[in-house]
């Protein structure tokens, strides 16, 4: 048949050699086409050349570069190949290229492709060998009308199976129904964190004290050593107690992100990750070779320590309702005041020690907060109940094959925007109303004095008096007695708010959270005048300003306690918001209130020193009484409080 010489023809034919040809050159033996061909001179061309290849394929399916197809080959290769074999220009028919019968009668068996499926491809191997292959060719007398690749393809590596539906999910079509939600059963089941077994609780509310402890503990113990910094890195004392005014900068910086952490990924979490990274710096800081290490390593330290003085709060609110909330609020209030208070003396009396000094501090510091991250990592479960609501729903799906439930938390998508709006914008708004605003700055006035202490109390016992560095520290378990004392008086009002709380029918009434902290004020400003004016020994015994740092310590805990808890029970939707605001403003007073109270003793003395902080005290006196009286009234000219208004 004569071929196009235009350049369009894709599949080039090798001529079959002439029937006078010897097959003896090539040193094979003869074909049975070959055979029949030299036999019969009435055999067309046409039939003689569907013979040849017919051999061409017998002997090739014994050769192991012969392409042998899978049993399942790609059922749409077929169609695909076989349009591009109608674009070339042969024109091949079934008779020509499939000559299985069954083939022909579309019974195809499946385990071999038919021929049209096996596309004709040059490579550039193939272009290359193209005249030695036809120099075989003529030489055994087959004729290669195509070749077949042997490289690997996409479809090649494709098995047959029959066509897939599109994938189609029941959600995505309907929307989830009420019954979907996944909630506690009722309000009795055991698996919400209030209905935890009593020594559960107990447990929990110890072990998250204690953590918050060892927080604040590492806020006060570095005062100890200042006088052995600053004279081994040759700086003044002023220099060296920035070491903890940037620790108390890191707690008022680090709420801000811990805060809403907890609120996202569960309190366990927001806790103690934090609270291990904060160990480390400890250590951190027992090993610095010079100052500025000391003060970076203090204040990442005080960045990540402060998620569990921030977030305890969070903890006990859902571990107890407001008829008992009041006591173990008093046990986290003992746990702030205890770590400020107890650290100073195990400080100074590491620092007494010759082959110690002012590293094993630090070093005793991380010790202790590792024993007791050990212990909470171990028995502390979580208490955040959303964040258990996304846990058995988890659960329930896995079991029951429902995909469809799931909490109401996963409902809420993580917004950058929402948290910064709730933590760090809506604080501010907050602190612009008179409630907030007022009990903020009173409770973060209190606790700038209780760290104020941490360098009034050795000034008084040490330099006045001539106390040694130990006994100069010891006066600070009078504020701890003094804080007790206040626990004390909490405990003992929250008996009568559990009566009102009753008869308001389970609501809370956050004027009843008030008693304490009126007595408070009073013994917290009177305190501060016994201990400014009875500071020299020629003015009173010891034992005297002992006694005012007592009323002090009593004082601050009756103030600090109700006043948390009247911004929660008043702001109740945005009581974490209201936290937050309160942590920040308190951590911004103990931050500047330990540097001045050196050039302030030193230029006045510590009687009109102290003098001028007590007479501050005393113009806060009246904010309890006000709230006391006019605090409903207050409280329902706010949209932001007008929620607790019955």
């Amino acid at each position: 048949m004569p071929r196009s010489n235009n350049g369009t023809n894709t599949n080039t034919n090798i001529d079959a050699p002439s029937p006078s040809a010897s097959p003896s050159t090539s040193g094979e033996k003869p074909t049975q086409s070959q055979e029949r061909s030299s036999t019969d001179p009435l055999a067309s061309p046409k039939l003689q050349q569907h013979e040849q290849e017919q051999d061409h394929e017998k002997h090739d399916r014994h050769d192991l570069h012969y392409y042998h197809p899978r049993p399942d080959e790609d059922i749409e290769s077929r169609h695909r190949l076989s349009g591009s074999e109608s674009n070339s220009s042969h024109d091949y028919t079934d008779d020509e290229d499939c000559n299985d019968p069954d083939e022909k009668d579309h019974h195809h068996d499946g385990h071999r492709p038919c021929r049209l499926e096996m596309r004709p491809t040059w490579s550039q191997r193939t272009r290359s060998r193209q005249g030695s292959v036809g120099a075989n060719a003529s030489a055994s007398g087959l004729s290669l009308k195509r070749t077949v690749s042997r490289r690997d393809t996409v479809l090649s590596r494709i098995r047959s199976r029959p066509a897939i539906p599109e994938f189609t999910h029941p959600l995505v079509h309907q929307k989830t129904s009420e019954a979907d939600l996944v909630d506690f059963d009722s309000p009795e089941d055991p698996y919400r964190p209030m209905n935890w077994p009593t020594k559960k609780k107990c447990t929990t509310t110890l072990l998250y004290g204690l953590v918050t402890m060892s927080a604040t503990w590492a806020s006060s113990a570095y005062s100890a050593g200042t006088s052995q910094i600053a004279e081994e890195f040759r700086v003044s004392s002023q220099v060296a107690t920035l070491g903890t005014t940037i620790f108390l900068l890191g707690f008022g910086i680090g709420p801000l992100l811990w805060a809403p952490l907890s609120e996202v990924f569960g309190r366990r979490a927001a806790v103690l990750t934090p609270m291990f990274i904060a160990t480390c710096f400890s250590f951190a800081t027992a090993t610095a070779k010079d100052l500025q290490t000391i003060m970076i390593t203090r204040f990442f330290g005080a960045f990540f320590a402060s998620a569990p003085v921030t977030n305890t709060g969070g903890v006990l609110g859902d571990l107890f309702s407001p008829a008992h909330r009041g006591i173990a609020m008093a046990g986290y209030a003992l746990a702030v005041v205890g770590g400020p208070t107890v650290g100073p003396i195990v400080s100074a009396a590491v620092v007494q020690v010759p082959y110690l000094g002012w590293r094993w501090t630090e070093y005793l510091t991380g010790i202790l907060q590792a024993f007791i991250l050990l212990n909470a990592i171990i028995f502390i479960d979580e208490t955040y109940p959303p964040v258990l609501l996304v846990k058995k729903a988890r659960r329930l799906r896995h079991e029951s094959g429902n995909w469809a439930l799931h909490a109401k938390f996963e409902e809420w998508d993580v917004n950058i925007t929402q948290l910064a709006k709730k933590f760090l914008i809506r604080p501010i708004q907050l602190l612009c109303t008179p409630i907030c605003f007022l009990m903020a700055l009173y409770a973060s006035f209190c606790y700038g004095i209780l760290y104020m202490q941490l360098g009034a109390v050795p000034y008084i016992f040490g330099e006045i008096r001539g106390w040694n560095l130990l006994s100069s520290e010891l006066p600070f378990l009078a504020i701890t007695l003094g804080s007790i004392t206040g626990a004390a008086l909490n405990t003992f009002n929250q008996l009568a708010y559990n009566k009102a709380y009753e008869a308001a029918g389970q609501k809370a009434v956050p004027e009843k959270r008030l008693p304490p902290m009126m007595l408070g004020s009073v013994l917290f400003a009177g305190g501060q005048f016994i201990t400014a004016w009875t500071a020299e020994p020629q003015n009173a015994p010891w034992i005297v300003p002992v006694i005012g740092l007592y009323l002090m310590g009593c004082g601050f805990n009756t103030i600090f306690q109700a006043a948390l808890n009247y911004l929660v029970d008043t702001f109740r939707q945005y009581s974490a918001s209201a936290v937050a605001a309160n942590t920040f403003l308190r951590s911004v007073f103990a931050a500047g209130f330990p540097l001045a109270i050196s050039p302030l003793y030193h230029q006045l003395g510590v009687g009109p020193g102290q003098s001028i902080f007590a007479g501050f005290a005393t113009l806060l006196i009246p904010v309890p009484f006000i709230f006391y009286v006019f605090g409903k009234r207050i409280r329902a000219k706010s949209k932001w409080s007008r929620a607790s208004v019955y």
